[in-house]
C-alpha cells in the first residue's frame, strides 16, 4: 500500500474564447477540444487546384493563439476552432462534419476556402519520402514527437459560408480532374461522405478502396490535400477524379477487382506512390473476437495494438483498438503528419474493437488514436495496448516488434523445479532509474547482475517497469500497461536486462500495478468519450487517497486486459514473478471512504466482489500459464486465504508481505533498550499467525521514505549501536520463518532516506571515505547472511510448516533475547539468538535440541569484519545434561551486545 505516494495533477485545459473550445495545454498533458455548437460549421469542398499565395490572418478568420512549440509559428496563423498540439503534448482535436478530419494541414496544402497555402512547401518528394498510402511527404528532419502542423489543428472556416454551410447539409461535391481511362463514378452517399469526413464512420472499407461497379471497378480514395490520385494497375495507369474534400473516384475498365494496385498521388510540386490501405481485409479472425467479446483471450496483446506484419504481401503495421462507445476511430502519426482524416478505421462488429493495415509502416513509427466520442467531438489517444511509448514527457505510442534472441532456456525450463515455498528466496528491491543514476536497460545488465549476484540474493524485485508519465510516481502511477519506461531504453533492451539477470542465476520479480491509473485525457480515462476501463459509478472509479481511478473489475473486456497483462510480463519478458500492489485497496469498497463514500455489494458485503473475481482469475491464469512464476500480494489487512489455491476459494496468491511482521519489529528495534522489555510482544506475535499465510518479510522502499528514515537511522544510541542493532535486526529477520526483502541501500546502512532524484549514497563506500568501513562491513554482513541462508535448507525448506520451527526462549523480555530453533526437511536443527540490549551476557544458558555432542557457531553479526565488537564463541559449545527451557541439554554461550548469533551441530 503506498500510503504516501505522491499524487500527481494534471494540467487543466485552458478556454479559447474565439470559438468556445479548449485550446491544449502544456506537453505531457491532455487537452479536449469540443465543438461549441451541436452541429459544427462546415467547410467548402477542397479546391482540385490550390493557387499558391501568400495566406493571411484576415482572409483566413480569427486566429487562435497556440501554445509555444505545439503548433505553427508566430508568423503562421492557426484559424478559429484549433488546438494544435504535437503527438506528445494535448491532444485535443475538433472537426465538425463536412470538415476534411481534424483539419491539420500538410506542407503545400491549401486550406480550404482559402486562396493560398497555409503550411510550408514539401521537403522532399518521391515514393521514399511517403507516409504510408502516400500521405504526403514526410519531413526529413522532423524529430520525433514532433509534427508539423500539429495534430489537432482545425480546419479554416470558410469567410462566406454558402448556405450548405450552414445549413447542416453535405458540400456539393465538386467534378474536376479524371481521364480518359476512368469514367465517373457514382457520386458518394451524402451520409457516408458526412461521416468519413467527420471521423465518424465504422465501415469506411465499404466506401473506400476498389468494389465491382457497372462498367468495371470503382476505385475511391480519400487523400487530403492531395491535388490528384492515380490508379497503377496490370498495366494500366488512371487518373481518378476529384470529387472535393480530399475524395477522388473513378471507374476503371477492369474485370473485376485486381489482386493488387497502387495509388500515385500528387501533391503541391511532388509525387508519391504507396499501396491502398483499404484494398485489405480484416486482420483479426473470428477466433479473436469471440475471445475479446468474451474476455477470455489470454495473449490479447497479439490481437491488440499495433502489430508490424506482412499482409497479402505487403508490409505495414495492423492498428487494432477497442473503443466500443466511439462514433469512429481514425490512425493519427508522424506518417501523416498526425492527421487521421484519410486513415479511418473499421468497427469489426459489436465487440467493440476497430482495424486498420496501413501499408508502409514500420517499426519505430509514432501513432495514436483519433476517437470520435459519442457527442461528436474528438480526442487524440495513445495506444492502451502499445508495446513501446515516446519518452516522457512525450505521450505518442510506437510501433515496435522484438528481435531479442533469449539466452535463457535452460533457466527458464528449470525455474519451476522446485516450489517457490519451499525454496531459497531472498530479493534485492531496486528501483532502476535511481539505482545507478543515468545508466540504461543495457548499461544496467553489465552492473546489476555482478551486484547482485555477489550479495548472494536469489532474486531482484524492480519497482514498476510499466511507461508512466511522471517520474516522481516512483512508476506506481502507470499509463502503458504493456510498456516497459522508454526512460531507460527500447523493450529488447529491458529484455537484455532479464537475460543478464538470469544468466547469472538471478530471478526477476516485477511490481504490477492493476488497482489504480492516472486521469491523463490522452491515457485511459474515458477512453472512448465514456467511462471504459474505469468504473462507471463515480464513488467506485475515484481513488480517495491518489487521485487516480480504479478499473473496472466486474467488466469482462476489462479484467481481460488486466489478465493478459500479467502473463504477457511472464511471456514476453520472461519475468519470474508479479509482485501486485495495493491490493488491500482493490478488495475492499470501503477502502479509505467514509460512511455515505461508498455502497455494498449485492450481499450487503463491504467486498469488492469483483475485484476478487479479477485475482482469482489472474492467478490462476498466471500459474497455469507460466510455470515456475510466484505471484506476490502486498495486503495489509486480515483477508483470509490470499495465498490460499483458488479452488479451495483463496485469492490464488504463491506469497504475501507480511506487514504486520514489518510494522511490529520496526517498532521494537526503534525503542531504546530499556524499553524493549515493554514491546517485547512485538517480536514474537508474528509467530502466532506465521503460517496463516506464507509471507515475504519486506523492508521494502515504503519504509525508507517520506520522513520514516532509513533502516540504520530508525534505531537508537550512537552510530556503533545503531550499526549493532542494523546487523542484529537483519540476523534475526533471515532467520526468521518466511522469505525476505530488501530495498537497497539498505545493504550496506545508508543513513540517509531513499530519493528517486540520486539514488543510493554509493559515496559512502568509497575508500577514501574514513567511515567507508563502517559501511563496507554491513554489506559483507548481507552477504553472508545470503551466503549462510542458501547453505542451509533449515532456514527456508519450511517456511510454510509449523513443524519447521520452534521457540526456545520466546519470553525473556527482561534480557532483550530471542532464541528459536529451525529444522529442515531431515530434522537438521539451526539455532537463531538475537540479543537486543547493549550488554555483554555471559555463560547465557539455553535449551537444544538432543542428538548434537556440540554447537558452534556459523554467524556472528558482532564480528569484527562487519563493523563489531568481535565477541565470539570460537569454540564448539558443548552440550550439557542441564535441563533449560523444557529440553534435557543445554549450551552456555556468550551473547554479544546488539547481536544475532546462529549455531549449528558441530
Amino acid at each position: 500500500m503506498k500510503r504516501a505516494r505522491t499524487k500527481r495533477a494534471t494540467t487543466a485545459a485552458t478556454t479559447t474564447k474565439a470559438t468556445g473550445a479548449k485550446s491544449a495545454g502544456t506537453k505531457g498533458a491532455a487537452a479536449e477540444t469540443k465543438a461549441a455548437s451541436p452541429e459544427p460549421v462546415r467547410t467548402k469542398a477542397v479546391r482540385a487546384k490550390a493557387v499558391r499565395a501568400k495566406a493571411t490572418p484576415a482572409r483566413l478568420g480569427a486566429a487562435v493563439s497556440t501554445p509555444a512549440g505545439s503548433g505553427p509559428s508566430a508568423d503562421e496563423p492557426t484559424v478559429s476552432g484549433a488546438a494544435a498540439s504535437g503527438p506528445g503534448g494535448s491532444d485535443a482535436l475538433a472537426s465538425g462534419p463536412g470538415t476534411p478530419g481534424p483539419g491539420t494541414f500538410e506542407p503545400g496544402a491549401s486550406a480550404p476556402g482559402a486562396s493560398g497555402p497555409i503550411a510550408p512547401d514539401p521537403i522532399s518528394s518521391g515514393p521514399s519520402a511517403s507516409g504510408p498510402g502516400g500521405d504526403g511527404p514526410v519531413p526529413e528532419a522532423a524529430s520525433p514527437g514532433i509534427a508539423a502542423p500539429a495534430p489537432g489543428a482545425a480546419a479554416a472556416v470558410d469567410p462566406d459560408p454558402s448556405p450548405s454551410t450552414t445549413t447542416g447539409t453535405p458540400p456539393r461535391p465538386r467534378r474536376g480532374g479524371g481521364s480518359k481511362d476512368a469514367l465517373p463514378a457514382t457520386a458518394l452517399d451524402d451520409a457516408d461522405r458526412w461521416r468519413l469526413l467527420a471521423g465518424e464512420h465504422h465501415a469506411p472499407h465499404d466506401v473506400l478502396g476498389a468494389h465491382p461497379a457497372p462498367g468495371g471497378v470503382a476505385v475511391r480514395v480519400l487523400r487530403p490535400f492531395a491535388h490528384a490520385v492515380t490508379v497503377l494497375a496490370d498495366g494500366l495507369r488512371a487518373e481518378l477524379q476529384s470529387d472535393g474534400d480530399g475524395l477522388f473516384s473513378g471507374v476503371l475498365p477492369m474485370p473485376e477487382v485486381p489482386d493488387a494496385y497502387r495509388l500515385l498521388i500528387t501533391y503541391d510540386g511532388n509525387e508519391s506512390e504507396a499501396e491502398d490501405p483499404y484494398r485489405f481485409l480484416p486482420t483479426l479472425g473470428e477466433l479473436d473476437l469471440h475471445l475479446i467479446g468474451e474476455g477470455r483471450h489470454e495473449e490479447l496483446w497479439k490481437a491488440l495494438g499495433a502489430q508490424p506484419m506482412e499482409r497479402q504481401g505487403v508490409a505495414g503495421t495492423r492498428f487494432t483498438v477497442w473503443a466500443p462507445d466511439a462514433r469512429g476511430v481514425r490512425v493519427a502519426g508522424d506518417f501523416n503528419f498526425w492527421d487521421g482524416t484519410g486513415f479511418p478505421m473499421r468497427s469489426l462488429g459489436s465487440t467493440g474493437v476497430w482495424e486498420l493495415f496501413l501499408p508502409g509502416v514500420g517499426e519505430g513509427a509514432l501513432y495514436k488514436y483519433d476517437i470520435c466520442r459519442p457527442d461528436g467531438s474528438h480526442t487524440l489517444r495513445a495506444d492502451p495496448m502499445a508495446r513501446q511509448a515516446e519518452v516522457p514527457p512525450s505521450t505518442a505510442s510506437v510501433v515496435t516488434a522484438s528481435h531479442h534472441v533469449w539466452q535463457d532456456a535452460d533457466w527458464m525450463a528449470h525455474r519451476g523445479d522446485r516450489p517457490v515455498h519451499q525454496a531459497p528466496f531472498s530479493v534485492y528491491e531496486v528501483h532502476l532509474p535511481s539505482w545507478r543514476p543515468g545508466l540504461d536497460y543495457r548499461q544496467l545488465a553489465s552492473q546489476l547482475p555482478a551486484y547482485v549476484s555477489e550479495l548472494g540474493f536469489t532474486h531482484v524485485e524492480l519497482m514498476p517497469v510499466s511507461e508512466h508519465p511522471f517520474g516522481g510516481s516512483w512508476g506506481y502511477q502507470v499509463t502503458g500497461f504493456y510498456a516497459p519506461t522508454s526512460r531507460l531504453g527500447s523493450p529488447d533492451d529491458f529484455r537484455f536486462l532479464v537475460d543478464s539477470l538470469h544468466a547469472a542465476g538471478i530471478g526477476v520479480l516485477m511490481d504490477w500495478v492493476p488497482a489504480h491509473f492516472p486521469r491523463d485525457e490522452w491515457a485511459l480515462a474515458e477512453f472512448d468519450g465514456r467511462p471504459l476501463y474505469e468504473h462507471p459509478d463515480p464513488m467506485r472509479a475515484a481513488h480517495p487517497d491518489w487521485g487516480t481511478l480504479e478499473f473496472d473489475y466486474g467488466r469482462t473486456e476489462v479484467r481481460n486486459f488486466l489478465v493478459a497483462n500479467a502473463t504477457y510480463w511472464c511471456e514476453e519478458f520472461h519475468i519470474d514473478g508479479l509482485r501486485v500492489d495495493a491490493v488491500a485497496s482493490m478488495l475492499y469498497l470501503d477502502y479509505s471512504r467514509e460512511d455515505g463514500q461508498w455502497s455494498p455489494n449485492e450481499f450487503g458485503g463491504r467486498e469488492n466482489l469483483d475485484a476478487v473475481a479479477f485475482l482469482q482469475e489472474m492467478n490462476a491464469t498466471v500459474y497455469r500459464r507460466n510455470p515456475g512464476v510466484v505471484t506476490i500480494a502486498e495486503e495489509s489487512t486480515a483477508w483470509d486465504g490470499v495465498t490460499r489455491p483458488t479452488d479451495q476459494g483463496g485469492l490464488g496468491f504463491g506469497l504475501k508481505w507480511n506487514m504486520g511482521w514489518m510494522h511490529d519489529s520496526l517498532v521494537y528495534v526503534s525503542k531504546e533498550p530499556v524499553h524493549r522489555k515493554y514491546h517485547h510482544h512485538e517480536m514474537t506475535f508474528s509467530m502466532v499467525y506465521a503460517y496463516s499465510e506464507n509471507y515475504v518479510l519486506p523492508i521494502s522502499h515504503d519504509e525508507v521514505v517520506h520522513g520514516k528514515q532509513a533502516l540504520v537511522s530508525k534505531m537508537p544510541g550512537d552510530w556503533w549501536q545503531r550499526r549493532a542493532n542494523h546487523r542484529a535486526y537483519l540476523g534475526f529477520m533471515w532467520a526468521h520463518p518466511g522469505k525476505q526483502l530488501l530495498f537497497m541501500g539498505q545493504e550496506f546502512a545508508q543513513g540517509a532516506e531513499w530519493s528517486e532524484g540520486h539514488g543510493p549514497d554509493w559515496w559512502l563506500l568509497d575508500e577514501t571515505y574514513e567511515a567507508s568501513g563502517d559501511h563496507r562491513g554491513v554489506r559483507s554482513l548481507v552477504t553472508d547472511l545470503n551466503g549462510v541462508y542458501n547453505a542451509l535448507p533449515a532456514l527456508w525448506q519450511r517456511d510454510t510448516d509449523p513443524g519447521g520451527f520452534s521457540w526456545i526462549d520466546g519470553g525473556a523480555a527482561e534480557d532483550n533475547a530471542f532464541s528459536f530453533v529451525r529444522y529442515d526437511a531431515d530434522g537438521s536443527p539451526l539455532i537463531a539468538v538475537s540479543h537486543f540490549s547493549p550488554v555483554v551476557r555471559h555463560d547465557y544458558r539455553i535449551g537444544v535440541p538432543d542428538g548434537a555432542e556440540a554447537w558452534v557457531e556459523v554467524l556472528n553479526t558482532d564480528a569484527a569484519r562487519y563493523g563489531g565488537g568481535d565477541l565470539r564463541n570460537e569454540e564448539p559449545l558443548k552440550a550439557e545434561a542441564v535441563p533449560a527451557h523444557g529440553r534435557d541439554t543445554s549450551i552456555a554461550l556468550t551473547l554479544p551486545p546488539l547481536a544475532t548469533v546462529w549455531l549449528r551441530p558441530a
